[in-house]
């Protein structure tokens, strides 16, 4: 019987042990996807507590949505997850629950956090919860473990968070200039306050983008010349991509005609039919392509999401509070046809695909497959494997997909899209499943055992192969 979680943590053969600790422990972290608030990084902020943390600060609902899910899924009241209970007794609860966790990933996760960041190597649970909440208290308060400090030890090269259209990046602007801080923090362009003209709150946030933009939006063609400045200004600030949330990737042209009458309609307080909102959503997002394909960005998909799902709670708490689900009616013919929309024209831009559903892995390696050139390697890219599907199981299937489909070797790798400044520990958690199935392809005699070849995989898949994709000068 393996103990549990010790230095062979999740690699199975020889050979994974020999490519993680030879070449992916120690490569450095490219976080290319985050929500991490970059005014924290700035001004370096420090927790006082493990609880804030891990859940956030009572009554707010900027926390991790994961833990508050299965505290929830234990019958934990909400005072105890997004209410004003004393901290410490918050914890508590959380650590009642991770004890019985059993097969989540949230028990490995939180584990590694406690012995990476807090030198803890026992077993989180509710009989412990006081002492491992003092003890973390205590480890918060060293020099090391501010924010700065945190992403120092983790090894993190570069972050790229998500940023609205409108954003003055202020804070991008003051890490840029902070010579103390090696790390670099650079913006992501995420539009889609800008494309989802049917949200209630749609005419009052264009206010606020034509005010950055300098641009009366009074038309789509306006809308467009706002984008397209604000693109100016992020790039200006060492912006490499874009982010995009969508329910799936639509692909229904209409004439510009057609397309300034739904904008026109929407401004007089109009809400778009169903068949407008693809036809404005599709015209939107073909315009941004071609914008990030001039520019030399990287367009980021994220779809396969039915959101807010608890109506209740949503209006109680808001969004990303952890009532999201997987959606699984995203056509592929519209992916495949909304990247040929943009490849008959050569404005496809290098492209990054990721779906919620696990079923979607095959089509989306299929799909990537038709559109790969030679003016970059693995132009396409079907990305990690995405919030309900970043554990054991799905990462093993994403991985094992793009290897039989497509090109793992090319592969950009791990990302946390997290708020969490100790969630780095899924890069190493990524890279352990990396080699662990690596090193089982040779134990079966799938592949030679051949290292130095392996090993150039692994640190490309770590590492190297996103510095070259996003074109990070790093």
């Amino acid at each position: 019987m393996k103990a549990f979680m010790d230095d062979d943590f999740l690699l199975s053969t020889e050979v994974s042990r020999q490519l993680y600790n030879r070449y992916a422990r120690s490569a450095p972290i490219i976080d290319y996807h985050c929500h991490i608030d970059p005014r924290e990084i700035w001004e370096d902020r420090r927790y006082p507590n493990i609880a804030q943390l891990w859940l956030g600060v009572g009554g707010s609902n900027f926390g991790d949505h994961y833990k508050w899910r299965l505290m929830r899924s234990f019958g934990v009241d909400e005072s105890y997850i997004t209410g004003t209970r004393p901290d410490e007794e918050r914890f508590a609860k959380w650590a009642e629950c991770l004890g019985r966790a059993v097969g989540n990933p949230l028990y490995h996760w939180s584990h590694l956090e406690l012995k990476t960041y807090f030198g803890f190597s026992g077993i989180l649970s509710g009989k412990n919860a006081a002492e491992v909440y003092a003890l973390c208290s205590e480890r918060l308060s060293a020099p090391d473990m501010s924010v700065r400090g945190i992403i120092r030890q983790s090894g993190v090269r570069l972050i790229c968070t998500t940023d609205d259209p409108a954003d003055t990046l202020e804070w991008h602007e003051k890490l840029a200039a902070d010579r103390s801080f090696e790390v670099r923090v650079l913006p992501a362009f995420r539009p889609d306050r800008a494309k989802d003209i049917e949200k209630s709150d749609y005419l009052e946030y264009l206010k606020g983008l034509g005010g950055a933009a300098d641009v009366e939006i009074d038309s789509f063609g306006a809308l467009k010349t706002a984008l397209s400045r604000r693109m100016d200004f992020f790039a200006a600030r060492g912006c490499r991509e874009s982010d995009h949330s969508l329910v799936y990737v639509p692909c229904v042209p209409a004439s510009e005609a057609a397309l300034e009458a739904i904008f026109s309609r929407r401004l007089r307080g109009e809400i778009p039919s169903g068949g407008e909102l693809e036809k404005f959503h599709t015209a939107f997002m073909l315009y941004a392509g071609r914008e990030y394909h001039r520019r030399g960005w990287v367009m980021q998909l994220h779809y396969g999401v039915k959101r807010n799902n608890n109506s209740l709670r949503f209006s109680e708490l808001g969004p990303d509070t952890g009532y999201d689900c997987i959606g699984s009616h995203a056509p592929a013919a519209c992916l495949a046809d909304f990247l040929d929309a943009l490849c008959r024209t050569d404005e496809l831009p290098k492209t990054v695909i990721y779906s919620l559903d696990p079923a979607d892995n095959a089509v989306i390696d299929s799909i990537i497959g038709c559109f790969q050139d030679s003016s970059a390697a693995g132009k396409l890219q079907h990305g990690s494997a995405w919030w309900f599907n970043d554990h054991l199981d799905g990462m093993t299937a994403h991985l094992r997909s793009l290897a039989a489909l497509g090109s793992l070797a090319g592969f950009i790798g791990m990302l946390t899209d997290s708020r969490s400044f100790l969630s780095y520990t899924r890069h190493d958690y990524f890279r352990r499943i990396l080699c662990r199935v690596l090193g089982e392809w040779v134990e079966e005699g799938m592949y030679p055992n051949d290292l130095e070849a392996l090993g150039g995989i692994v640190r490309g898949i770590c590492f190297g192969n996103a510095r070259d994709y996003f074109g990070f000068n790093i």
